[in-house]
């Protein structure tokens, strides 16, 4: 086996993070941008009115996306750091008690417990927290958090989706305002789903199904409160 090409392979796991991150935004944005649209159009509101909604959608969305998904993430991050400074303190009170859990742990994976000892010697002598985190506790920088990353691409993929039903809202007239932009919006949606699951190795019927399924169902519902309100206005 050729260490060097084991090195330089990439897998789809390495894209999780900002894939997550950046599909989850993007999904939001397109949905909740075009429903808000769909409604206040649906409910007879002017061009104008419109207009300003979305764009009132977008910059809330947007600031809401960065700011949960910062929470989030960092909840998750200082998790991960507490349990790391617990891992440092016992591998410096209790070397021997986590060299014999570490063996264990490849014992049960099938290693035969004088290779997995020798294994876990070898690791801990070259990475004696790595080996813990990434084994024992199960973090390594493929999963680690990293909130302001999950942040900023919540944020952007979130604008990015909200300008779609926007700008086709902008140059659409009044009259068919509503179904053409949900009618985009589903197109949107669907090469979103096409695009993440392409990405993520999954299915591509499947994951544009998903996304455009329940855009369409919180399109239809907005669309639904925009008239009820519409016709008693």
């Amino acid at each position: 086996m050729r260490t060097d090409h084991y090195l330089a392979e990439r897998h789809r796991t390495h894209h999780i993070g900002w894939l997550r991150a950046a599909v989850l935004g993007a999904n939001d944005g397109i949905v909740s941008t075009a429903s808000l649209i769909i409604g206040v159009a649906s409910a007879n509101g002017t061009h104008g009115a419109v207009m300003i909604a979305g764009v009132a959608g977008l910059v809330a969305g947007a600031m809401s996306m960065a700011a949960g998904e910062y929470v989030s993430v960092s909840s998750q991050a200082d998790t991960e750091q507490a349990d790391l400074a617990r891992e440092r303190v016992e591998l410096a009170t209790d070397t021997e008690r986590e060299h014999a859990e570490l063996a264990a742990i490849y014992v049960q994976r099938g290693v035969e417990q004088k290779l997995a000892e020798q294994v876990a010697t070898q690791l801990m002598a070259a990475d004696a927290l790595g080996s813990h985190a990434r084994d024992e506790l199960g973090i390594s920088e493929t999963v680690s958090a990293r909130p302001l990353q999950a942040a900023f691409s919540s944020a952007l993929a979130f604008t990015v989706g909200a300008l779609l039903p926007l700008l086709v809202a902008l140059v659409s007239g009044t009259q068919w305002l509503a179904w053409t932009v949900g009618i985009a919006s589903l197109a949107f949606l669907a090469a979103l789903g096409a695009l993440a699951a392409y990405t993520g190795g999954a299915s591509i019927v499947k994951g544009m199904w998903r996304v455009t399924f329940w855009g369409a169902l919180a399109m239809a519902l907005t669309a639904g409160v925009g008239l009820m309100f519409g016709a008693t206005a």
